[in-house]
């Protein structure tokens, strides 16, 4: 160990720490205790990373329980048929597949959320800000959603009006946020074999008791009565389903709490991340063709209106196989369950992406809390206003947005690491190692996302529309590696060194655990967390580097 190393190692005296920037170290200290339960905004370490792989995985997929999968299958299918559905939700689940399974396993691998991988995957340490409103978009329009199919339970079994409804399934979920992956954890666990009996129940139930059902799932047309499978239905379906290809951020935010790879858990660890990273959408693609199936056999006593809606479809299913009586109750139980598991992560996740974007662009920490509320309030607004009732139009165009991001950054992770080898293999997401903003994944989104929208809006001809989401798909794939190549890969970092001898990653590739403080905050953090400081004999950790207003800690741009 080098007498630097050392030193930095050591506890800084209390005469040796400086302000940061415009803020006080205590303040700074503050926030960074308070980040420690979830690790907002940073590493995983090692220390905190306590939980098997199965059950980070079985609170993983706990998260992905939401009914919205019943409503947009359903949408799809009474427009464009049951064939054209099924076709567009296999199209967008390998899509979905392909695209998840690096990020998840560089979330898994490393610890860090999708925003701390998009950093140091073509886009900078500012330029994922626009990628983070962009998840933190989804995670608000989809508890909007949820919230909304609660409202329509509630209103069914309960009486109350949707506008109070929609209160309830916001407010609800707060308690439930405040303290992380813990409660979280615990939560997901329990509730997850009750969902699961309640929602496959009923579907089995009609199967084996009238076969025809499936007959006439399988032939229904949809309401233009068309019939057949056509290209522009299945693309303009499937892009709707890839609306969902942002759920991988939600995903991560549970992988990055896997424990370290090893020889002894080498095949837990590889079946949990591709269980719960990409292979959640095998369960959601399930869903999305069991809510046509749905739709299917209540559209005749409902109308096409209130086929799409979940609780309408269990109610029907529920009153085939049990007593009157207690249909309801468990239709209602099924929706405030579901809600709750997904709404909890969504108000989760969410929270995290507008801290994350915050504190880059103004230097401040103000809480997660804040943000929650944030994200509830966007949620609510979106409810208040009948979002349910476009929820298609609403999901086709935010699709294009969520498409060209993770498809820029899944294609640098592939292409670019991998294959070019231009892309550092090991992300960063540190201040001062990264540049503002790196032009690969920056102008690869840009444009992905911007033509894409224009096509959706016909501005590209009536023709070109339906292709919008493959457009978003086909530009970013292309784009990314193309400007890696015309750039050399000179912008991903500013800096190839962070001022310490000891590698990121142990002998098993694993991050290194290894404790250092950071002179700032007085906190310890393990060492892909923290870099040496510019104008001190010791080290700084991430957010610290984040809030540091004036600059003083970042180190400066150099090579070698």
């Amino acid at each position: 160990m080098s007498r630097t190393e050392r030193r930095l190692r050591e506890p800084v005296g209390r005469e040796e720490s400086p302000q940061a920037g415009a803020g006080a170290g205590a303040e700074l200290g503050g926030a960074a205790r308070e980040t420690l339960e979830d690790y907002t905004l940073r590493f995983a370490p090692r220390s905190y990373r306590r939980w098997t792989p199965m059950v980070v995985a079985t609170t993983a997929l706990g998260g992905i329980a939401y009914l919205a999968d019943f409503s947009i299958g359903a949408g799809i299918g009474l427009t464009h048929g049951t064939g054209n559905a099924l076709a567009a939700i296999l199209v967008a689940a390998v899509v979905i597949f392909v695209t998840g399974f690096p990020l998840a396993y560089y979330g898994a691998r490393y610890n860090l959320d999708l925003d701390l991988i998009t950093r140091g995957s073509g886009f900078g340490y500012y330029g994922s800000v626009l990628t983070s409103v962009i998840f933190a978009s989804f995670t608000f329009i989809f508890f909007a959603l949820e919230g909304s199919i609660m409202a329509q339970g509630l209103k069914l079994g309960l009486g109350l009006p949707l506008w109070l409804g929609y209160l309830v399934s916001t407010f609800m979920v707060i308690p439930l946020v405040v303290y992380g992956m813990k409660a979280l954890s615990k939560l997901q666990v329990w509730t997850t074999p009750v969902w699961l009996l309640l929602m496959v129940g009923p579907l089995v139930y009609l199967v084996a008791t009238d076969p025809g059902t499936v007959n006439r799932w399988l032939s229904y047309a949809g309401t233009g009565g068309q019939g057949g499978v056509n290209t522009a239905s299945v693309l303009l379906g499937s892009g709707v389903c890839l609306s969902l290809i942002a759920q991988i951020g939600e995903q991560i935010d549970y992988l990055r709490f896997m424990p370290p790879r090893t020889d002894a858990n080498r095949r837990a660890w590889w079946t949990a991340v591709v269980v719960a990273g990409p292979g959640w959408v095998v369960l959601g693609a399930l869903k999305q063709a069991i809510g046509v199936f749905l739709a299917v056999y209540v559209i005749a006593s409902v109308g096409p209106a209130a086929a799409a809606e979940p609780i309408q479809q269990f109610k029907a299913a529920f009153d085939a196989m049990m007593p009157s009586w207690l249909v309801v109750p468990l239709a209602v139980a099924l929706v405030v369950i579901s809600q709750i598991k997904i709404n909890v992560t969504n108000a989760y996740s969410g929270s995290l992406a507008w801290t994350n974007s915050f504190t880059r662009l103004t230097g401040r920490y103000p809480g997660r809390m804040v943000f929650v509320l944030l994200n509830l309030a966007f949620a609510l607004a979106l409810m208040e206003a009948d979002m349910f009732s476009f929820l298609n139009r609403v999901l086709s165009f935010y699709s294009n947005c969520a498409i060209a991001w993770v498809v820029t950054v899944a294609t640098d992770i592939m292409v670019n690491k991998y294959l070019l080898k231009l892309s550092p293999h090991a992300p960063e997401f540190r201040r001062g190692m990264l540049y503002a903003v790196n032009p690969v994944g920056t102008v690869a989104f840009v444009a992905a996302s911007g033509l894409s929208i224009a096509m959706y809006f016909h501005a590209l001809g009536d023709t070109l529309q339906p292709y919008s989401p493959v457009a978003a798909a086909l530009i970013a794939f292309v784009v990314t590696p193309l400007m890696a190549v015309l750039t050399k890969g000179r912008y991903y970092l500013r800096r190839t060194t962070d001022g310490i001898d000891e590698p990121l990653l142990d002998a098993d590739g694993n991050p290194s655990a290894t404790l250092y403080q950071c002179h700032v905050c007085r906190q310890e953090f393990e060492r892909p967390d923290v870099a040496a400081c510019r104008t001190h004999d010791a080290v700084v950790c991430s957010l610290c580097l984040s809030t540091d207003r004036v600059g003083d800690h970042v180190l400066p741009a150099s090579v070698g």
